[in-house]
């Protein structure tokens, strides 16, 4: 602690840290994003509403994605950091609540709530650090916060395309500072050396934020079936392959690289660098791919016989596609592995789209499915020290991944 700030905002750096219950309150908020982000894709299944959905996620996820690099710093039981969370949770459940209408009457909602919690977040930091080392790495953040904020806001106030462009620097910005080291002239530039987050707990906090995605694709499977008047054998079948296909998921994420991930970050020489790469970056891939599935298995479940559209298809085989790709890039940071399973299963993906103007929704989402548990399989069957086994990696070169 230094001299002069008593008492410290700061965790205590005694061991892992866990993950508090205000933090597990504040992602409750985030169930109902998804859940909105979810409908936002299945009410527009076009390139654009695709397109849309996707930049929304990534406002979402830098939302909460930035306050979970805060907490992993500051001490969310601490009453200051605690109101600064629940502060977080009313501002970004009003911008969940205009995802429906966020390219149309509500874009001011969703501009104005990410610009606050981007630049009031960095701004309580860096009251709560003053007179910390971290200090000066947060007071870069808030300049970059500002400019990410004002366009933010401007995108809101504007229309159409414009308010989407507009948006898109807004993401650009909060993506390239971390990427930059937020660089600013004459407060120099960040190091992720400089950033001493706790491994375990950051690897944590994105575990609870896939579980919250899968959750939400249970969520839909149970709705859909609930909202069928008359349930047909094929929806039995529909719904059986829709949950198969959502533990095969889990599965490939938490049955081994999860837990031995956590590991890797948390004896890491550089954790910020990994976090930065690993997390930050790649996971949003992941969980972007849990929630096109999800869509897609609405839409089978619906009308599991019917021909399958181009919708249908890209939601199904793409979703897939996309959280395998985002998990192959996942084990090639963390491990420096090539996942020839998961690139094999992409290729297979690929090669069922040239069938799917000739299949039922039902057979491609039954194809996609075992795609998913064979990439799950070939996990388990990989021996220790191949490819593709996340015991391969040698956790002392991820410093530089």
């Amino acid at each position: 602690m230094t001299e002069g700030r008593t008492p410290s905002l700061l965790r205590a750096r005694a061991g892992s840290q866990r993950v508090t219950n205000v933090e597990l309150f504040f992602d409750l908020v985030y169930v109902f994003a998804v859940t909105q982000l979810s409908h936002h894709l299945l009410s527009r299944p076009t390139v654009d509403g695709a397109l849309q959905t996707g930049l929304l996620l990534a406002m979402v996820w830098l939302v909460w994605s930035y306050t979970t690099w805060v907490t992993n710093w500051l001490d969310p039981d601490r009453i200051p950091v605690r109101l600064m969370l629940v502060g977080l949770m009313l501002i970004s459940l009003v911008m969940s609540a205009a995802i429906p209408q966020a390219f149309g009457a509500r874009g001011l909602w969703i501009g104005a709530s990410y610009a606050a919690s981007q630049v009031g977040r960095s701004a309580f930091a860096v009251w709560a650090l003053r007179g910390e080392d971290l200090q000066r790495n947060f007071e870069r953040i808030f300049v970059w916060c500002l400019a990410s904020g004002a366009l933010a806001v401007a995108g809101g106030f504007s229309h159409g395309y414009v308010r989407g462009a507009l948006w898109l620097l807004a993401v650009g910005v909060d993506l390239l500072g971390g990427a930059a080291g937020f660089y600013v002239p004459g407060l120099g530039r960040s190091r992720t050396s400089e950033w001493t987050i706790e491994g375990n707990h950051f690897a944590e906090r994105c575990q609870s934020f896939v579980l919250i995605a899968l959750g939400e694709s249970i969520v839909v499977i149970g709705a859909t079936l609930s909202n069928l008047a008359d349930v047909t054998n094929a929806q039995v079948g529909a719904f059986f392959i829709a949950f198969v296909g959502a533990v095969a998921l889990w599965w490939i994420y938490f049955d081994r690289s999860a837990s031995e991930s956590a590991l890797v970050i948390g004896r890491s020489a550089d954790p910020g660098r990994l976090g930065r790469s690993a997390y930050h970056f790649i996971h949003p891939i992941m969980i972007a791919g849990i929630i096109v599935i999800a869509a897609g298995d609405d839409r089978v479940l619906t009308d599991p016989l019917a021909g399958a559209s181009t919708a249908t298809a890209w939601m199904v085989l793409g979703g897939a596609g996309l959280f395998l790709a985002g998990h192959a890039a996942f084990k090639a940071v963390v491990w420096r592995v090539v996942s020839w399973p998961r690139l094999g299963g992409i290729a297979v993906l690929g090669l069922l789209g040239l069938l799917a103007p000739h299949a039922s929704a039902l057979a491609l989402g039954s194809c996609a499915a075992a795609v998913v548990i064979g990439v799950a399989v070939a996990d388990r069957l990989l021996p220790v020290g191949e490819p593709g086994s996340e015991r391969t990696g040698h956790p002392e070169r991820t410093s530089r991944a």
